[in-house]
Formats: C-alpha cells, structure tokens, sequence
C-alpha cells in the first residue's frame, strides 16, 4: 500500500505532471534559485546599505535593488536565450523572448551544448535538465542579477544613478551573456572543455574586471570619501554577509541542474573553503595589525566563496581547504600590499574592492581548479570525458591551459565591452554625479536619509512634522505623539 501511494505520488499525472518531470530535481532547482536570489535580495542591499558611509547608504542599496528588478525583465525579454538558446555565433546564442506558455512548460533543454562529430554524427547529446524551462530560466536569473550588483560595488557612492539604470540593461546584454553562452551555454569556451562549475569566470572574474573598467571610467568619489567611508552599521553588515554565505548553497548546490550526489559535495566544498579563507584572513589581520576586522573577516569569507565557485563540485574536501588558504591569503595580499604599491590600483576607485575580492578571487579558483579538480568527481558532472586537472596528470596539463586561455578571454572581453557600454552611456548622460550631489549625498539624490532620528542635527518642526497647536473650530487640542509622521517617515522623538 505504502509503495504504491509513494508511485501514485513521483509517477506522471498529466498534462501537469508528464513523464519526464522529476519532482526532487524541480523542488531543489526552485530552492536553490531562492536561496541565490536571497543573496541578492535582500543579502547585498543589506550589505551594501550598511558596509558604506551613512550618507550613501540609501544609494547603494537602491542601486542593487533596481539592478535585481532590471535584470529580471531584460533576461527574459531577450537575455537568457542569448546566453541559453541557440547558437547564433561561438559565443553568443539567438536572443528571444523567454515568456510563451509553451516554451517555459517545455522540457528544460540548453541546445547548443550538444556536441557532433565533423561527419555530422552525434558526439554528446544537449543538456536536458528534468524539469520545465521555466525552473532554468528562473535559476539563471539569479545568477544574472547577483552579478550585476556586485558589478555596483566598484562604483557605489559617485555613480550618476541615470547612467546606472541604462548600464545595466546594456551591460546584461552585450557583456554577461557572451561569457555565459561561451563557459556554460554551450559556447565555444564549452565545447572545448573549460571548467567553470558555478560561476568562477562567468560571474566573479567577470563582475570584477567589469566593475574596475566601470570605475575608471566613472571616476572617483569624493576625497574625503575615498579618505573615510566607514561602515555605517557593522551589525547589519554582517547580517548581509550571513546571508550572502548561506545563500551560497543554492548558488554551487544548484550548478548540477538536479538533486544529485555532486550537489552536496558541493555545498560542503563551499562552506569549507569560506571557513577557511575567513579564518586566514582573520589571522593575517591579527598579525599583521594588531587585532582582528570585522569587515575583513566578511572580506575573507568574500574571496572563500568566490575561489571555490569555479571548482565546487569537482574537487575533493582537501582541496577546497587548500583554496580557502590560499583565497584568504593572496587576495589579503593584493589588497593590502599590492594595492598600495600600484599607481594603477591606486587611480582606479574601485569602492568595495571588487578587482581583489571577485576578480582576484575568482581567476585564483579558475586556474586551482585547473590543478586540483578530481577524475571521478569531474565525470559525475561535466560534459567531456576524462576531464582532470594537471595534478592527476594526464590531461590534466591541458586542462590548466585552457583555465588560463579562458580568463583571458573573460578579462578582455568584459574591459572592452564595459568600456564602450560606458563611453556610450557619457554622450548622453554624465557617469558620475556632480560634486553638489557628492557633497551630501542621499538627501540630494533621493530626498531620503537612511537614518532619521532626532539629534542627528535636525530641529522639530511641528509645521513640518505634522502637529499643529492651532485650531480653527476650537476642537480640544491633542498632545503630539512621540511618533512624528515626517517626509521621510516615522521618526521617534527622543
């Protein structure tokens, strides 16, 4: 009896339920897509709204909330077949629409990964994740809209908040689906074998380069801003980080496409790495300045999960310890040393250092995955046979090859597709604010504060604020309530 409810339950019902939807695979994709999507909304805006100087608090967050909202409508519009459909060129697919009834109840299916042979026989079959297209196009969404946002941690407190809402769209499409097609939609950088499990190249590197090139040619902040820009809360700061981290399990645990046996290695290598990167970087701190950081341990967790990313599924649990030494170590060092030290770094304001946490980070984990990732691991889940990284010899030499050739072309194509993104952008609006907007921030460009408490240099105003002693038709007069209703909300008197 029990078998077969549990047959009645699994087995197909149509039209809803046909024969190739598995329920497990669909229930984990929409899982890991929220748990992707939570790091974004609402882990950055949290973090970017609390890691910034009070005055620009309101800006950066709502620069990743338009960002999340922007990408959503663009990539089904035209940018997830670009990236996921049909091969128009070796790195780009057929852009279309994302939205018929009957091409999201579908099959989930990623053409161009099918692979034949020069007679034309086939060689690999396409990718056919068991669920509906619209699980994928949701999925890939979410990696889409996290990495635009981390794109605006290189320009947070300056950017011309015009020339933000048409950089995204353009950005979205004429940069992010190129290395998505190329790594992951069955591009060229596919089919030749590159490994990028989750996102290495495709959204770390790629959002680091982009948001350095963004920010050279935006310009900097103000200088008493680049001088100081401390935190306005630390608390809250690590509640972004907190669920940046944990979201990160749908972000390397929903690479396979199904609830299979590298999905958990995966989310383990991720939390492993990010552990030990943190603790790394903590301890470098310590000796080096004397006392533990709470935003470097939030940096070190950063570099942990983004050096892991490109190899999460495909390396064994000693080497993501290896990685996450080696993540909370060498970005520390271009950050803290390198940086210093190069004119180039040095001009280039880039404002949460997105160049060393993502950038650095995630060509570091592309080329150790190149060395590190395992045989048998890599034939659970990737598409070419006897894939294996330079310390398994064999092929593994060639794979490390190809991990380096692959950043190349992510680093060249995101300088020169964000640079003419951005020289369009400035002929028709300027890419950073004027100085009178720097000067106060929020308030100019918004007309709202992140924080309105009294004390914080503004008097009551009970003209203003919404309480009047005065009564034309001598009704009897009401005390104020401790609750200000103001322009920017309730606000407590204190």
């Amino acid at each position: 009896m029990a078998a077969a409810a549990v047959a009645q339950a699994y087995g197909p019902h149509l039209p809803a339920v046909p024969e190739w939807l598995n329920k497990g695979d669909n229930a984990w994709q929409m899982t890991a897509s929220t748990l992707v999507g939570i790091q974004s909304m609402p882990g950055l805006v949290i973090l970017y709204a609390s890691i910034v100087k009070k005055k620009w608090a309101v800006n950066s967050a709502f620069m990743a909330l338009y960002a999340f909202a922007a990408v959503l409508i663009f990539w089904v519009l035209v940018g997830y077949r670009l990236a996921f459909g049909d091969r128009l060129l070796p790195m780009w697919g057929e852009g279309a629409p994302a939205l018929s009834e009957e091409y999201l109840v579908r099959r989930a299916k990623l053409p161009a990964t099918e692979s034949r042979r020069a007679d034309g026989s086939l060689e690999r079959p396409a990718n056919e994740p068991f669920y509906p297209m619209a699980t994928l196009v949701y999925f890939h969404f979410q990696f889409a809209a996290i990495t635009m946002i981390l794109v605006a941690g290189s320009v947070l407190g300056r950017m011309n908040i015009k020339a933000w809402m048409a950089f995204v769209p353009l950005w979205l499409i004429f940069s992010y689906t190129v290395g998505a097609f190329s790594l992951w939609g069955g591009g060229f950088l596919y089919q030749w074998g590159v490994i990028d499990y989750s996102g290495g190249y495709v959204i770390h590197l790629a959002s680091g380069i982009a948001g350095f090139t963004a920010a050279y040619w935006v310009g900097p902040r103000l200088k008493s801003d680049r001088e100081r820009f401390s935190p306005n809360n630390v608390l809250l700061m690590l509640a972004g980080a907190g669920l940046l981290w944990m979201g990160w399990s749908g972000f390397n645990g929903g690479a396979p496409y199904a609830a299979n046996i590298t999905a958990p290695v995966a989310v383990l290598n991720t939390n492993i790495c990010a552990a030990t990167s943190l603790l790394i970087w903590t301890s470098l701190d310590v000796v080096f300045f004397g006392k533990p950081s709470v935003i470097g341990a939030v940096q070190g967790m950063m570099t942990g999960l983004a050096c892991i990313t490109p190899g999460a599924g495909v390396v064994p649990s000693w080497a993501a310890i290896v990685m996450g030494m080696l993540s909370g170590s060498i970005p520390w060092v271009s950050m803290m040393i390198l940086h210093k030290k190069s004119s180039l770094l040095q001009q280039v304001d880039d404002t949460l250092g997105v160049f060393h946490t993502h950038a650095v980070a995630g060509l570091l984990g592309g080329l150790l995955t190149g060395l590190l990732a395992e045989p048998d691991l890599c034939n659970l889940v990737l598409p070419i046979p006897n894939s294996r990284g330079a310390f398994y010899g064999g092929s593994g030499r060639v794979q490390f090859l190809k991990q380096i050739v692959a950043a190349l072309f992510v680093i060249g194509w995101n300088i020169f597709s964000t640079t003419v993104i951005c020289l369009g952008i400035k002929l028709v609006v300027p890419l950073r604010m004027p100085d009178e907007q720097l000067i106060i921030g929020d308030d100019a460009v918004h007309g709202e504060e992140a924080y309105a408490l009294w004390g914080d240099g503004e008097k009551y105003d009970p003209t203003r604020h919404g309480w009047n002693n005065s009564s034309s038709h001598g009704e009897e007069m009401m005390a104020p309530s401790p609750c200000i209703n103001g322009a920017r909300g309730v606000t407590i008197n204190l």
